[in-house]
């Protein structure tokens, strides 16, 4: 693939400023996507939210599971740290192959390590077991 030069806009997610950064970045060369120049942010922080969004971009992923025996019929979780934008798609089809069973607890992990991601997949809410 022939390595181009893009321009772009991206609003800064980090602080509430929301800076708009201007960047100029490379993509499709040996390397993968490289920062080239930027400017608009009002911290630093900025500048290293921008180099990780264009050279290795992170998501937190959110997302629910079916309960077996619970008092709600679906369970919020969340990876417990950003996982690579790429690997979202085959962390959810590891998350949709589980049922789990009530009861559950706020941080309980249910996923360790899935497609070799170096993070966990926690429940975010209590779910209760049905009394019968």
């Amino acid at each position: 693939m022939t390595e181009k030069a893009i321009k772009g806009e991206f609003v800064c997610v980090v602080c509430p400023n929301g800076c708009l950064i201007e960047a100029e970045y490379t993509t499709g060369g040996a390397e993968g996507a490289k920062l080239l120049s930027f400017s608009g942010n009002r911290c630093n922080r900025g500048e290293t939210w921008l180099h990780q969004e264009i050279e290795k971009p992170m998501r937190t992923l959110t997302t629910s599971v079916s309960v077996r025996g619970g008092d709600f019929p679906l369970v919020s979780v969340r990876t417990k740290k950003p996982i690579p934008l790429e690997k979202i798609i085959p962390v959810m089809e590891e998350i949709r192959k589980r049922t789990l069973e009530a009861p559950l607890s706020i941080g309980q992990v249910i996923l360790k390590n899935p497609v070799d991601t170096d993070t966990e997949i926690i429940v975010t809410r209590e779910v209760a077991a049905l009394q019968e």
